[in-house]
């Protein structure tokens, strides 16, 4: 199994693509610290697949350090983080407070960036390298309705995997970012905007969590062991296309 031994956290982990990419980590042999900021989603999540739940804000550092050192604690070692904890609220540009906008670049930069640092420190001590997977989207490269404030955080993400890519090449640590684009991962709120974006995209349907959680796993695995700083679209031809829904 490709992550025999491997210690794994992933944020966001008690639903969507973050429980998706949990399950998949430890199908294939991680330990799995499943972390969500929804205490029952965190503990649902680690009960189905024999993980450790812990229950974290990822915008404070307190919350990060102690879910990292959970993590050494419980099994003594961090090898892989995958940081899937995210919002996409929408609000039209002219509308958009500071409120909506400090909740989004909080969870979704912030969040990322603290995650990154304090598991990284932890990978460098440890000495053997290490993967760090961001979830981007491709709403970092496109702009979109409604999307000032998402749009820009996922930016952000994308620019931060490259640079933590460069700094922490030295440490042995790959950082690499998941770029989903349309996927099902809340069906009864998605279904009314499913036949609009699908009719554009040129796979013709959605992505599931579960071909997302594959993208992430290739790139948390020694497999990818040349590649580091990168973004891969898993989209449905969606950003190649040049097109955002809405």
């Amino acid at each position: 199994m490709r992550f025999e031994n491997k210690v794994a956290m992933v944020t966001g982990a008690g639903h969507g693509i973050g429980a998706a990419v949990a399950s998949r980590l430890s199908a294939e042999g991680a330990m799995v610290l499943v972390c969500d900021i929804d205490a029952d989603r965190a503990n649902e999540s680690a009960s189905e697949i024999g993980g450790k739940a812990c229950v974290i804000d990822v915008a404070r550092r307190e919350d990060v350090q102690r879910a990292v050192d959970e993590a050494v604690s419980r099994w003594s070692r961090l090898d892989i983080l995958v940081c899937s904890a995210g919002v996409m609220d929408r609000e039209p540009f002219l509308e958009a407070t500071d409120d909506h906008w400090k909740k989004v670049f909080g969870i979704n930069l912030r969040g990322t960036f603290l995650c990154g640092q304090i598991a990284a420190r932890q990978m460098s001590e440890q000495g053997d390298g290490g993967r760090i997977v961001n979830v981007a989207s491709n709403s970092g490269a496109f702009g979109g309705r409604g999307r000032a404030a998402y749009g820009a955080s996922k930016a952000g993400v994308i620019n931060l995997t490259q640079t933590m890519a460069i700094e922490l090449a030295e440490h042995g640590i790959l950082v690499n970012a998941v770029g989903p684009g349309p996927t099902l991962t809340r069906p009864k709120v998605q279904g009314e905007l499913m036949a609009s974006a699908q009719n554009r995209m040129p796979l013709k349907r959605y992505g599931t969590t579960e071909e997302i959680a594959s993208v992430a796993a290739f790139l948390a695995s020694n497999e990818c062991s040349f590649t580091t700083g990168h973004v891969f679209y898993a989209d449905g031809g969606f950003t190649i296309a040049g097109i955002m829904e809405g």
